[in-house]
């Protein structure tokens, strides 16, 4: 059960996370503090955001409205009378892809499909994260080829990863426009999905989705 000591442990973590521009803290912050609800990743890690910030978001993942509240609440919480209990939530999915050639790799998502770089790490990097709104991927180089040569022979159709996007076609001309190579063109699913699928420079098949 959490003890204030804890609680401003939390707190501190999350203003630390801001302060690196960890992006997976953006994601929390939007979902429990209501004024950072419509901003993007990058807009809500370059906003202003204090330690009575984080001391708000930790109140209300615990149910309460301000960092006052759960203090007063807070024997409530760890009285042994009345356990408390709670499921935890799933916030965003980050696919890691397999990449023999982290510039590459780089490169293509970010020239080619309009994501930005999120980080990169090591020297030479061996680990990045590319996002676009809310998608993002985290790319691991790893030594030789990603797939075997019979591989795509034998699964011509295995997916790494499937965004979901509010309308697929928009994005499928713009791509187009940039030169980008499709393994699946633009089309209408049997479900009324619209899809598209793009083979990035390691083999990995990249599905857009949309109403």
């Amino acid at each position: 059960m959490p003890n204030l000591e804890n609680l401003r442990k939390q707190a501190k973590s999350y203003l630390r996370w801001h302060r690196a521009r960890y992006f997976p803290v953006a994601a929390q912050i939007r979902r429990f503090l209501p004024r950072f609800r419509d901003l993007p990743d990058r807009d809500v890690l370059a906003a202003a955001f204090r330690l009575g910030d984080a001391q708000e978001l930790v109140a209300r993942k615990h149910g309460f409205d301000s960092w006052a509240a759960l203090i007063k609440g807070l024997p409530s919480m760890t009285s042994p009378t009345t356990p408390t209990s709670r499921s935890a939530s799933i916030i965003a999915a980050e696919p890691q892809l397999f990449v023999a050639d982290m510039k590459a790799a780089c490169a293509f998502y970010v020239e080619k499909l309009g994501f930005e770089l999120a980080f990169s790490y090591g020297e030479p990097p061996f680990y990045a994260q590319v996002s676009r709104d809310g998608g993002r991927l985290n790319l691991r180089q790893v030594a030789g080829p990603v797939f075997d040569s019979g591989f795509r022979a034998r699964e011509h159709d295995a997916l790494s990863c499937t965004f979901a996007v509010d309308d697929a076609k928009p994005l499928f001309l713009e791509f187009d426009k940039a030169g980008v190579a499709f393994h699946q063109p633009l089309r209408t699913e049997p479900w009324d999905a619209r899809t598209f699928i793009v083979r990035d420079p390691d083999g990995n098949l990249i599905c857009f989705a949309g109403e």
